[in-house]
């Protein structure tokens, strides 16, 4: 192991470790073949470039990075000059994206943490909020400046394409020896800077099965209401790397322990607390544990099956209450989502798209309880039935719906089709109703207007 000296923030010394070839387990053979290529291409063009962050982590956890992300003393123009592939991106944290088809490579100007409006870097580019928040993160610095610019010691370290080696600045590699995730600088002021480095601390401590260094955890339930400055665009960003990379009920445990669900998702929290609460809360941690495992055997997900989840207890809640206003069991649900979905909008936005499929989920809940008729039957091919009806099953085992309904449409689902209609028609495959004969032309438009009405269809 060799020694390298540089200045941290143009000021104090600072020696990195030189971790050599022979001790540490990263190759070019673990590295994507198009990552290599921008490497080489800006080392003949004069630059220093370096693979830096989760590539460089996970390859010495024996892991298989997703991605490459480069770091070098190049500036985002000059990376443009040399790859006609490249697009510029970002205003608060200007990137270069190299193209490679479907693969993307990152590449990141070396940059310093400076102070608020500083222009040690030679521009004015940086800009800061009187919390510390930042705002603009464009000025550019030293390798050394950089190393600790960055949020976790893991993701601190440099992988050397000249020699192979790693540069450590940040104590990066006896922490992943140590399975320790530590901030670097101040935690305070780094979350305060950015207070999403929060949820990434815990994000990170799940998805390595690392203990969070105790200096790093102490600051995060006093300053779990830094969120709320966060955009909730951003935050629906965050939700989704939270919750569907495979590990969400570990991440939904660790998030209310530091008070930072709460945060993301009050209304559930609220919930959690009332006399019901209970349930719910054994109803989104089977949702939880229900998303992991089907991640584990690689099938799909959608971020409003969660959602849907997580906004159930207050959607149910607050119906309590319209009902109690007088208004009928269905308006109640259908104003209770609503406002629901709007109220969340101001902490974790919810697109449209996904809106749509949690109303859908919620209103099919109510038609689950009717298993008689034809448009009791005709749920079967509705777009949202599964995923109503996976709802309704984890719903049941957590004590909060009939455990005989779900089982109902468990085993009606695998009838076949003159058992079916004997389970939804009743004998001889007639709804029942009446001598079976046809309704009039006027009549069937009466009823058909009639059952849109009541069901907000």
């Amino acid at each position: 192991m060799q020694n390298r000296t540089g200045n941290r923030a143009g000021s104090s010394i600072v020696t990195a470790q030189i971790i050599p070839r022979a001790e540490h387990n990263i190759s070019r053979k673990k590295i994507s073949d198009n990552a290599l290529k921008v490497l080489y291409r800006l080392k003949k063009g004069g630059y220093e470039a370096y693979v830096v962050g989760g590539g460089v982590r996970d390859i010495l956890l024996g892991g298989e990075p997703k991605d490459f992300d480069i770091a070098t003393d190049a500036r985002p123009e000059e990376v443009r000059e040399l790859f006609r592939n490249c697009r510029l991106i970002g205003r608060r944290f200007r990137l270069a994206h190299i193209l490679f088809g479907p693969e993307v490579i990152e590449v990141a100007t070396f940059r310093a943490r400076g102070r608020a409006n500083d222009d040690a870097a030679g521009e004015a580019d940086r800009d800061v909020d009187d919390s510390g928040l930042i705002l603009r993160d464009n000025v550019y610095g030293s390798m050394e400046e950089d190393a600790f610019r960055r949020d976790f010691t893991v993701n601190g370290l440099y992988y050397n394409i000249r020699d192979f080696s790693i540069v450590d600045y940040v104590g990066g590699m006896e922490d992943i020896r140590a399975r320790r995730l530590r901030l670097i600088g101040d935690p305070e002021e780094r979350y305060c800077e950015d207070p999403v480095r929060m949820l990434r601390a815990v994000r990170f401590a799940v998805k390595l099965d690392f203990e969070i260094d105790p200096a790093t955890a102490a600051p995060l339930a006093g300053l779990a209401d830094r969120l709320e400055d966060i955009p909730p665009a951003r935050l629906f960003d965050e939700f989704l790397k939270l919750f569907l990379s495979g590990q969400a009920l570990q991440t939904f445990d660790e998030l209310r322990r530091y008070d930072l669900f709460a945060r993301l998702f009050p209304q559930a929290e609220s919930a959690f607390a009332t006399a019901d609460g209970a349930r719910y809360l054994d109803f989104v941690r089977a949702a939880l544990a229900s998303t992991d495992e089907r991640i584990a055997r690689d099938k799909p997900v959608t971020p409003a099956f969660l959602l849907a989840a997580f906004c159930w207890g207050p959607i149910q809640e607050q119906a309590r209450w319209l009902e109690e206003e007088g208004n009928s069991r269905a308006e109640s649900q259908q104003i209770a989502t609503s406002l629901v979905l709007e109220r969340q909008q101001s902490r974790v936005s919810v697109p449209r798209r996904f809106g749509v499929v949690i109303r859908d989920i919620v209103h099919l809940q109510r038609r689950l309880e009717k298993r008689h008729g034809k448009r009791a039957m005709r749920l079967l091919g509705h777009p949202r039935f599964r995923a109503a009806y996976d709802i309704l099953v984890l719903r049941a085992r957590a004590g909060d719906a009939p455990e005989e309904l779900a089982r109902w449409w468990t085993d009606v689902q695998e009838m076949d089709d003159a058992a079916r209609n004997r389970a939804f028609l009743g004998q001889g495959g007639k709804s029942g109703k009446g001598d079976g004969r046809r309704r009039s032309r006027r009549g069937r438009r009466r009823g058909k207007g009639r059952e849109a009405a009541s069901h907000g269809e």
